[in-house]
């Protein structure tokens, strides 16, 4: 089972990253970019079939490593 996990920096959180990019994109002529939050993608493949446990294991994997919860949210897809 593959799972596709996203990770965002919360709305009320800074986020010094994206107002670079931001800034480098208007300076590129990209004047149309309003604002850019910075995230992360990850792909995992699982080695379970039962999606319930798939779901939980995913979810504590998130909660213990792949988001640091007090300024990240994240959402997870599975696959299979």
């Amino acid at each position: 089972m593959k799972a596709t996990v996203y990770v965002t920096i919360k709305q009320n959180v800074l986020d010094p990253q994206g107002t670079a990019v931001q800034g480098a994109l208007h300076s590129m002529g990209f004047g149309e970019v309003g604002s850019v939050r910075i995230g992360k993608y990850m792909e995992l493949e699982l080695d379970t079939s039962d999606r319930e446990e798939a779901q939980a294991r995913v979810k504590e994997m998130c909660e213990k490593l792949l988001a640091n919860t007090v300024i990240e949210d994240y959402r997870f897809e599975l696959e299979g």
